[in-house]
């Protein structure tokens, strides 16, 4: 875990998810060998059982995974989708490859297993004025909850601001410390895998931050975190979650206006505007063009419903 949050720059909630999966397959591996080897005792699975593990053995760990009713991590129980076996999937080839990495083990058995098919999945981006509307509404918050301090609720429309204006995921936001953020210019991000990217800072952005930092009611050093909670440590993206569950509460938005949303809203109001997809790809720091062309489907579906609500031939 710690290779993958340093090494590859994943975020909490995929730390998360991983670790949870490779419990799921040591539990499975248990059982697996413990039954070969008669062992009526809880079977502790070896290096040398990893190493000889093939292609049959790891596709019984999918069979076993599919038809055992697991509880998840919120205690109900459900059959794993095609998205959680791909990422299952995801899980062990990144745990193998770093046994090669460390020079423990070299198994390629599982790189042979072909990752289920996914459904296409699109952003769902809240429209611009939506933004907007949410953005006011952080200002707001204390109006909706008794708890909010003047200072948080400057945090949170800092924080936002930051996600919709610079297009960052939840977890670069979080990451970031006093020293990184600019006075003007732009920001220097490291995103998943490490991959660095340059993205403007807007000026409404630099000026929330600024607005926030200074009423906070912590000090902030240089190399203090950016944004903090209530104790001054670090923020949770589940504190942030919590937030933006308050304001799509008030505003009556879907389930889908999350934080992340703002991203989406980053990239398809981009679109929309002129922006080309090489340069949106590089803002978000997307590996692969192919990522950033599910924005296109955004706007072209936006694109068909002001034709049908506005031209001639559609509404006659």
């Amino acid at each position: 875990m710690q290779w993958l949050e340093t090494e590859r720059n994943y975020s909490v909630h995929t730390l998360d998810a991983y670790s949870f999966d490779l419990n799921d397959f040591f539990t499975f591996l248990s059982g697996y060998f413990g039954e070969m080897n008669n062992n009526t005792e809880e079977y502790k699975p070896s290096l040398n059982d990893l190493k000889k593990l093939n292609v049959i053995e790891f596709r019984a760990y999918l069979a076993w995974r599919n038809g055992n009713k697991r509880k998840k991590r919120n205690g109900k129980k459900s059959e794993p989708s095609r998205l959680s076996t791909a990422r299952a999937l995801s899980t062990l080839r990144n745990f193998f490859r770093f046994l090669e990495k460390e020079g423990i083990s070299d198994n390629q058995s599982i790189q042979l297993i072909r990752t289920p098919k996914l459904p296409k999945s699109i952003p769902k981006p809240l429209s611009t004025s939506e933004a907007k509307e949410a953005l006011e509404n952080f200002g707001t918050l204390p109006k909706i909850s008794s708890v909010y301090n003047g200072w948080i609720s400057d945090r949170d429309v800092a924080l936002m601001t930051l996600l919709y204006g610079c297009g960052l995921r939840i977890g670069e936001a979080l990451q970031l410390n006093v020293n990184d953020v600019p006075t003007e210019g732009t920001l220097v991000i490291s995103g998943k895998g490490n991959r660095q990217r340059i993205v403007p800072v807007l000026p409404v952005v630099l000026h929330a931050i600024k607005k926030y930092r200074d009423n906070c009611k912590f000090k902030l050093k240089q190399n203090d975190p950016l944004f903090v909670g209530m104790r001054g440590k670090r923020l949770n993206a589940g504190v942030a979650q919590s937030q933006m569950r308050k304001v799509r509460a008030s505003m009556k938005l879907p389930k889908s206006a999350t934080p992340h949303a703002f991203r989406h809203s980053f990239a398809t109001h981009l679109l929309a505007n002129g922006g080309d997809l090489r340069t949106i790809q590089e803002l978000l720091g997307h590996a692969t063009l192919s990522t950033t062309q599910r924005y296109t489907e955004v706007d072209s579906k936006r694109l068909l419903e002001v034709y049908r609500d506005s031209h001639p031939r559609a509404i006659a």
